[in-house]
């Protein structure tokens, strides 16, 4: 397992269009996805939970990734962080 921290920067947090980036990406891969947000363990394939999360921006959170494509997976996250989660 990988696990990476990333400040989420978008003004409106993880909304509708940057959560469902997140979930189209994430569903390619055969790994386990988790963001780990608090006390608060999301499935990062999954729309509903990323957007019921409520993820504010300035909010700190951390991917982990298990699998036995984590590694790709983990580069795909950190690219679309740097890329606001397509904002």
């Amino acid at each position: 397992m990988i696990s990476k921290t990333l400040t989420v920067n978008n003004p409106e947090g993880l909304h509708m269009r940057p959560a469902g980036v997140i979930a189209k990406e994430m569903g390619k891969f055969a790994c386990d996805i988790t963001i780990v947000f608090g006390e608060k363990r999301i499935n990062a394939k999954s729309l509903i939970n990323i957007i019921s999360a409520c993820i504010k921006t300035g909010a700190e959170v951390t991917f982990e990734c298990d699998g036995e494509d984590e590694e790709a997976a983990m580069a795909k996250i950190v690219e679309l962080g740097s890329q606001n989660f397509g904002e």
